[in-house]
């Protein structure tokens, strides 16, 4: 099994800048894109913006798919661009996914695209048709501000200076999450909550919550992204994981999932639509991050957690979830297509990267 770990980063290097899904046209996003240069530039980095990322005139969508996919082909084809970071995330990327050529992108020499939530309708195809890695963490804005350890652990890893992250022991609640209106460069995420690993384990053929802090192991190739993307895409012509299976032989994958829109309700049902589509029959293990809008909700007794395990129960294997992956900050970026090494005890997790 080969999957393409893209040359890292250095200074002086170009970083391009696309807006695949949502551009930086309206505040705070013109600013944090603003202060992001001004921070690449000091560390020496040049930045080639795209003409998508000052764009609105699309269908939530900075612009007309068709030319969101030639950009970012482009960028990605172009020798001179070192990596890839997305302007933001969004609502209609599917749409560019529709375009994308990516027999272009696999032939193309790898490079490090990163962005996250809407941005799965790029990594999750690239991973699982290109066979190319790449990394699930902050779109140009998350580096808009002062620079907390899930920046600098991104960044680490795009210069290729760490293979191992740590979850983080604060977050920041949904309703704590303020659009900032001063300095943004002394911005900082309000982390007024301990976070809390909640753990389940296989017994008997069910999934049981681990209270007694026993340490949890599993080793497999990272693939996932937000849940309200892979549930739209499951089935249609860029769901290629059978034939991703295939490729990686007897290889596992850990799952990695997070919610951004999705209720209580639709979050089980996109976990069951993954679930009998088949493609969680070889997992080695599930990282879940805490949902943004099922966050703390339950309906009709289903909450952010059972909503997962009820359907994942039979699969024989580990589910941590309440992670530090997705929408509710801060976020441990991941490489997927990387296989990585997994350890969790308590409310610790340490993910070792094999790049």
């Amino acid at each position: 099994m080969k999957i393409k770990i893209p040359p890292f980063i250095k200074g002086k290097d170009s970083i391009g800048i696309t807006a695949p899904s949502f551009g930086c046209t309206t505040e705070p996003y013109i600013s944090k894109y603003n202060t992001a240069k001004e921070l690449l530039e000091e560390k020496g980095y040049t930045l080639k913006c795209g003409e998508t990322v000052s764009q609105s005139d699309g269908l939530g969508i900075s612009t007309d798919p068709r030319i969101c996919a030639r950009e970012l082909e482009e960028f990605y084809a172009d020798p001179s661009v070192r990596a890839i970071i997305s302007a933001g995330g969004g609502e209609m990327m599917c749409e560019t996914a529709g375009y994308i050529d990516f027999d272009r992108i696999s032939k193309a020499d790898p490079k490090w695209f990163m962005g996250y939530s809407d941005n799965t309708n790029f990594i999750f195809p690239l991973v699982t048709i290109c066979h190319t890695a790449a990394i699930y963490g902050p779109c140009i804005s998350g580096f808009g501000k002062k620079w907390e350890q899930s920046e600098i652990d991104a960044f680490r890893i795009l210069e290729g200076k760490t293979k191992h992250i740590q979850g983080y022991p604060m977050f920041q609640r949904p309703e704590d999450d303020v659009s900032p209106d001063k300095d943004l460069k002394k911005y900082t995420y309000s982390l007024k909550s301990k976070k809390v690993l909640s753990s389940y384990i296989p017994k008997g053929g069910k999934l049981y919550r681990d209270d007694s802090e026993e340490k949890i192991e599993m080793q497999g190739i990272l693939l996932g992204g937000c849940l309200d993307v892979l549930a739209n895409l499951c089935g249609t012509k860029l769901d290629r994981v059978k034939e991703f299976k295939d490729y990686i032989g007897n290889d596992k994958i850990i799952w990695v999932l997070e919610s951004c829109d999705a209720n209580p309700m639709e979050l089980r049902r996109q976990v069951w639509h993954l679930r009998n589509a088949g493609w969680f029959d070889n997992s080695a293990g599930f990282l879940v991050g805490r949902p943004l809008s099922a966050f703390e909700q339950e309906m009709m007794g289903v909450n952010q957690y059972n909503a997962v395990t009820d359907i994942l129960t039979d699969l024989g294997v580990p589910v941590i979830m309440d992670c530090d992956i997705g929408h509710v900050d801060p976020a441990m970026p991941l490489v997927m297509g990387s296989t990585a090494k997994i350890y969790a005890k308590g409310n610790e997790i340490d993910i070792i990267f094999d790049i």
